[in-house]
């Protein structure tokens, strides 16, 4: 298992993918996700490999090193809570946020069916939190805006059977 290395104050991010993304980019696409349009991220290396592997045929993990800059505008949620819950309910109907940078907890595809049940009315915020409260999210940074890609620099590409490709 693979631990969060910093470097002289960068951490070491990673980005599951189907091919080497050595330039970052926000795109645009059909469905929103948790924090809206970004390029996302992760400090864990297993949960990138997932990304990878789960999605693409030949899973390619890409490694940056980010440094955060104080000058931009980033949200950081530590854990699940309601302000999280709003805020992602908010940009998954298509609502844009003024943020660079947003980090913390991912609403997996249990927690988003629990978050789709929340928002259709058809159970409480209360019920939201009695449900996941047994589900443990994992952790996602996404990038909004060309200063925020800047933030992240290109380090190397792995295939998801940790052979080093780049």
């Amino acid at each position: 298992m693979k631990e969060v290395r910093k470097m002289d104050k960068k951490v070491e991010l990673y980005h599951g993918s189907g091919q080497i993304v050595e330039f970052p980019e926000v795109r645009k696409t059909r469905y929103t996700k948790d924090f809206s349009w970004g390029f996302y991220c992760t400090k864990s290396y297993e949960q990138a490999y997932r990304w990878a592997e789960r999605k693409h045929k030949h899973g390619i993990i890409n490694v940056y090193s980010y440094t955060e800059n104080k000058q931009l505008k980033i949200k950081k949620f530590d854990q699940m809570c309601d302000e999280w819950l709003d805020f992602i309910a908010e940009c998954r109907v298509g609502k844009i946020h003024e943020y660079d940078i947003v980090e913390g907890p991912m609403a997996d595809d249990t927690i988003w069916n629990f978050v789709n049940d929340y928002l259709s009315g058809n159970i409480s915020k209360a019920v939201f939190w009695e449900y996941a409260k047994f589900k443990h999210p994992s952790h996602q940074i996404s990038f909004h805006s060309m200063r925020a890609l800047e933030c992240l620099t290109y380090e190397r590409s792995e295939n998801v059977d940790d052979d080093t490709v780049e």
